[in-house]
């Protein structure tokens, strides 16, 4: 994010000075050109600094309890009521909560591309 900005500042730090240049040379033919120190990119830290590309690293995860879904089945048998009349066997899906302890693992995540500093 911080690159981004910094790219977009200096892009539009060029386009103004190189709009400004341009205004004055069409107005004031005979004026000497304006001199203008060398912008330098305040992002410049190729001397310290290399791209990391991104990749994916792994963290181990100690064992923990973990709030979990579970999904239960029951059947409901088939009954006569007491008028007689039959009402067929189905089927029933209940959710709840459970605590459950998972074990240690390993935990596999992305890292995005960054700017690897390092400050000498």
């Amino acid at each position: 994010m911080r690159v981004r900005r910094l790219v977009a500042g200096a892009t539009a730090t060029g386009l103004l000075a190189g709009g400004a240049a341009l205004g004055l040379s069409g107005t004031a033919v005979a004026a000497p050109a304006p001199t203008t120190a060398p912008t330098a990119l305040v992002g410049d830290h190729h001397d310290r600094c290399e791209w990391v590309k991104g990749h994916w690293e792994k963290k181990w995860v100690k064992g923990h309890w973990e709030k979990k879904v579970q999904y239960t089945k029951t059947w409901h048998k088939g009954h006569y009521d007491k008028h007689g009349s039959w009402h067929k066997g189905y089927w029933d899906y209940d959710r709840h909560y459970t605590w459950v302890y998972v074990h240690g693992h390993w935990h596999y995540y992305w890292v995005k591309g960054h700017w690897d500093c390092h400050h000498k």
